[in-house]
């Protein structure tokens, strides 16, 4: 079993924590390109941060390649961002079953894109051979994978604790495959499909931020569909100058490997707030004066 440790550590070991800030842009894929361009051209009116770029090999199974959708991640990876491996067609496509939990989680609350909520660990190990075998393809070795929707199942963690891959993520945690840690770092995100999680979940993604003001790590996680609401786009930019005083934008790798240096930075498990690996089948360089990561312009991607 992966060991989970508590966060319950001396003042002075706290103060020497680290504090990250980690942006990511979800569900990258031809389909999606405009919405996540409007997204980077928004966090770039803000600060030029490192920044970790979801991709989904075959999204929805479409059979799309985009030339500048690749050449402009090749750019960013020039330039310091990340690339992590996001399924492999951010769909579900596994039968219903589980208890009543699993299946709202499956069909209601994330409309059957958690792809790996369901998977046996050969289909799940399967899978992550295909999508990294696409990131081979093009020249990608990707360190980290974020499941859809973040949901796992236990044969999807399984196939990643066997897969060398460095950290994954649900929504609660962030979790390094090595070491075992499962730091808390609940996602900030947003509702776009409807008016009212438009309205709301603003709301929730401040309280996280408060919440989290003294904890080592916050995740602000981005999707195509916020980018067409000027409403959560003004919000994204606020929420990244207020973050950005006190916390490094670093990628989500490196936040693995800063992550993993602390000592006891992970939740207990017997504290009801962590998607243990075994404890939940579907859970769901330079630096300028404010501390965020200020990129090379002459490698900005011209797209």
């Amino acid at each position: 079993m992966s060991r989970i440790e508590t966060l319950t550590t001396p003042v002075s070991a706290q103060a020497q924590q680290p504090s990250l800030l980690c942006v990511s842009i979800h569900d990258v894929a031809p389909a999606t390109w405009p919405d996540c361009l409007r997204l980077v051209e928004a966090i770039r009116a803000v600060a030029d941060i490192p920044l970790t770029w979801l991709v989904v090999p075959h999204y929805h199974f479409r059979p799309e390649r985009s030339a500048q959708m690749e050449a402009c991640l090749d750019a960013s990876l020039a330039r310091g961002d990340e690339l992590c491996l996001h399924g492999y067609s951010h769909l579900d496509t596994e039968a219903n079953g589980g208890g009543l939990r699993a299946r709202f989680l499956r069909n209601v609350y994330t409309q059957r894109e958690g792809e790996f909520a369901a998977l046996d660990e050969a289909e799940a190990r399967r899978r992550l051979e295909l999508g990294m075998a696409w990131f081979a393809e093009r020249g990608w070795t990707p360190q980290g994978f974020v499941p859809p929707a973040w949901l796992l199942g236990e044969g999807s963690w399984q196939a990643l604790r066997a897969s060398g891959l460095v950290y994954t993520t649900t929504f609660s945690h962030f979790h390094c495959l090595e070491s075992g840690k499962a730091v808390l770092s609940p996602s900030m995100v947003y509702a776009a499909r409807n008016r009212s999680g438009r309205i709301l979940s603003p709301r929730v993604a401040d309280a996280t931020a408060a919440m989290l003001a003294h904890k080592p790590l916050v995740r602000f996680s981005l999707h195509p569909p916020d980018a067409r609401y000027p409403e959560l786009v003004r919000h994204i930019q606020q929420v990244l100058k207020r973050l950005l005083a006190s916390r490094e934008a670093v990628t989500k790798l490196d936040c693995a490997h800063r992550l993993d240096g602390i000592p006891g930075a992970a939740e207990a498990a017997d504290a009801g707030l962590t998607s243990h690996p075994r404890s939940h089948p579907a859970s769901g360089p330079d630096s300028n004066r404010q501390g965020h990561t200020v990129h090379n312009a002459a490698l900005r991607p011209s797209c």
